[in-house]
């Protein structure tokens, strides 16, 4: 593995928790460091973390918010 990509790695605390319950990308990143952009988009599916469910997420708490405020009225 990369020292670059150890950094990142590091860095990232998504991608530090991904790395220790998934262990095998261990051996996946040390052999190919260019999958990473897989591990990547595991760690973002596994955690939501992509630009939609961080929208859902947004719109979620907004309407939370507007059922709150429509009960105190």
């Amino acid at each position: 593995m990369t020292l670059q990509l150890q950094f990142k790695i590091k860095e990232n605390e998504y991608y530090l928790r991904h790395l220790r319950k998934h262990s095998y990308w261990y051996k996946i990143l040390n052999r190919n460091p260019s999958e990473f952009k897989k591990f990547e988009e595991e760690v973002k599916q596994t955690y939501h973390l992509s630009k939609i469910d961080r929208l859902e997420k947004t719109i979620s708490t907004i309407e939370m918010f507007e059922k709150i405020l429509g009960t105190l009225k």
